[in-house]
């Protein structure tokens, strides 16, 4: 009997000091998974800084768009005025007078004046100037728009590795790591124009 309770207790040792060695390497990986996270969440942060940045280029872009577009809209009307103003006067019964022929010239010349010219920003100039913004504008949105998707990835993240940690399970912990660089080397290659 005494063999018995010398076995029994060895037993008893043996699993106490296979539970602290478990306990030892779960420590361990749950350490790991804390790095892990603190990493994801210092991309996490840096990665919303980012979007941020790109969603105010956006709203900056899309408000001098509008600007532009408005502008340009004006010296259309203006213009207009101008061929209106013209017709008018070359109308006039007396249409040859040389003095309704100066103001037909200068309306003219008012009219060029409004479509091209550089000093002012002519219709043609405002034309081009908007049609940048606007394609400056879709290129923030878009790199806002991957950004969003790189936080999105990145807080699942933090959650499965935060889960992983609760339940042990090194599946999610690795699906964790996996997403996490996945989503950070997406933002990495969306930062640097290359996405």
């Amino acid at each position: 009997m005494s063999d018995t309770i010398e076995q029994a207790q060895k037993g008893l040792e043996d699993a106490h000091a296979a539970a602290e060695g478990h306990a030892e390497h779960s420590d361990m990986s749950a350490r790991r998974i804390a790095v892990v996270i603190s990493v994801l969440a210092a991309a996490l942060a840096v990665t919303e800084m980012g979007e941020k940045g790109a969603q105010n280029e956006y709203l900056t872009h899309h408000v001098s768009v509008s600007d532009d577009w408005a502008f340009y809209q004006a010296k259309t009307l203006r213009a207009g005025m101008y061929t209106l103003h013209i017709d008018m006067l070359e109308s006039l019964p007396n249409a040859a007078d040389p003095a309704i022929r100066k103001r037909v010239e200068a309306a003219h010349a008012e009219q060029a004046r409004l479509e091209d010219d550089e000093k002012s920003l002519g219709r043609k100039q405002l034309r081009a100037k908007a049609e940048e913004q606007t394609h400056e504008r879709d290129l923030a949105f878009e790199r806002y728009h991957k950004l969003e998707l790189v936080v999105g990835a990145l807080q699942i993240a933090i959650v499965l590795a935060s889960v992983a940690v609760v339940t042990r399970m090194r599946s999610l912990a690795i699906g964790a790591g996996v997403l996490g660089g996945v989503g950070a080397l997406y933002g990495l290659g969306v930062a640097a124009g290359l996405v």
